[in-house]
């Protein structure tokens, strides 16, 4: 008995034959067109006059590559059976994930690039002819960005269920009031399009309070503060916002799904975006080992190689067999979600979510100290890998939401078996069992 829900065929985890030569296109183009450009992408956004901009000379690399990408059918692999016609099943896009995420710029080169893919999930689940025309094609296309308001300032964000920013019918518009933080993606000058929940309903039971509304970034009532920043860092232009929204007045229309429908469509939203991350996950863990391999390999201290001093090599055997550990979970996860549908496969996503970024964190702090203080330096991407990956453990959910989802699915599988009625003294060993001799003494153990 577990309280993770199964099928037979869910543990197949066989990429489909079909998407193999996908999956070895996507690694091919990876290589030759993301690989060579990255560097000279970052290059070109260094000393830009608007931080909130992009250098001259980097979009255009970076719409070239996409444009490469779309032409060779690399593009929008994330929504599964969707009416559009892109998306690949969830299990094969794990794999093709795990690539994306060796390298900080493959995901937009695809067109599968967070926030938007979840958004965009949720504007062709739920959204009106009218939004995915204004919005989901566009996106779709990669010719804009977008944002998920959904983190407040105010109030513990654990839980989903916690809104205080609101909006209020007037007519035919909504009114928005409240803040945000915490919103990443909204500091991009291509974001034009916020997924906003709101409390409409501050009376009403607990998961029927809340709706999801489109607010353009750009529409009257709609302050960025400022960014909030990671480690240190206000991950320009990118960035992770803090917005305020003053008589924001959005058409009726731009309502998602209907009013009240907002946690249900955080379900639809959230699960998907926490897979994807942890999938991409996979891939940095990948690019840590594959640096820590290479540099204590390459350097020397007390006569031998680094790799093979005090516990080294006991630490990438540990590194890889971790890595293939969460390589299955998030497969299995994947499978689950095509199997079984989100929603009951949501106890296995909060599984990997809960184990995936804590460990690929240790793996990436064990890369930084096989290289030394060039670890956390500008000379290696690991520094900005290890503070993604510990900013994960808070987004969509942090650790500890996950480990009570899982710890609470478990526990009650088993008190729906009688659990509640187990008693080791009168079970474990009968007490009407004789010994060996017959005496009808009972067997107290040792």
């Amino acid at each position: 008995m577990t309280g993770l829900p199964a099928t037979v065929d869910m543990f197949d985890l066989r990429m489909s034959d079909e998407v193999k030569p996908l999956f070895e296109a996507v690694k091919k183009f990876i290589a030759e067109e993301v690989e060579p450009n990255t560097a000279e992408f970052f290059r070109l956004g260094e000393g830009r006059e608007d931080r909130w901009g992009y250098g001259d000379g980097q979009l255009e690399l970076l719409d070239s590559i996409k444009a490469k990408a779309k032409a060779q059918g690399l593009w929008n692999f994330f929504l599964p059976n969707a009416e559009t016609g892109e998306g690949l099943s969830n299990l094969d896009y794990a794999y093709i994930a795990t690539e994306l995420g060796k390298n900080p710029i493959a995901s937009e080169c695809l067109n599968c690039a967070a926030p938007d893919t979840g958004n965009m999930e949720v504007l062709e689940r739920v959204g009106t002819p009218e939004q995915k025309a204004q919005w989901l094609e566009p996106l779709l296309a990669g010719e804009i960005r977008s944002a998920y308001a959904m983190t407040e300032p105010d109030l513990a964000s654990s839980d989903a269920k916690n809104i205080s920013c609101c909006a209020v019918l007037d007519g035919d518009v909504w009114v928005i009031n409240g803040e945000k933080y915490y919103i990443s993606g909204a500091g991009d000058p291509r974001c034009k399009i916020m997924i906003c929940m709101v409390q409409t309903n501050p009376d009403g039971p607990p998961h029927l309070r809340q709706s999801q509304i489109l607010v353009p970034t750009d529409h009257p009532g709609v302050e960025i503060l400022g960014p909030m920043h990671v480690f240190g860092k206000d991950d320009a232009p990118h960035g992770h916002m803090h917005l305020r929204f003053t008589d924001c007045r959005v058409p009726k229309e731009n309502m998602l799904l209907g009013e009240g429908r907002g946690f249900e469509i955080s379900q639809v939203r959230l699960g998907p975006g926490r897979i994807h991350h942890c999938m991409r996950s996979i891939g940095a863990a990948e690019r840590a080992l594959e640096l820590m391999a290479k540099r204590g390999l390459t350097r020397e201290a007390f006569g031998k190689r680094i790799s093979h001093l005090g516990g080294n090599v006991e630490m990438v055997a540990k590194a890889r067999i971790e890595i293939e550990s969460m390589r299955r979970m998030v497969l299995t996860a994947a499978k689950a979600m095509d199997e079984l549908g989100n929603a009951e496969a949501r106890v296995w996503v909060s599984a990997v979510k809960a184990m995936v970024p804590i460990r690929v964190c240790e793996i990436v702090d064990q890369a930084i100290q096989v290289h030394g203080a060039t670890g956390v330096s500008q000379w290696t991407p690991l520094a900005d890998i290890y503070t993604s990956q510990r900013t994960l453990r808070l987004a969509d959910g942090p650790d500890e939401v996950h480990w009570f989802v899982v710890g609470r699915a478990e526990l009650a599988s088993w008190e729906s078996e009688g659990g509640v009625d187990y008693n080791p003294k009168e079970q474990h060993l009968n007490p009407r069992e004789t010994n060996e001799a017959g005496d009808g003494q009972v067997f107290s153990g040792p």
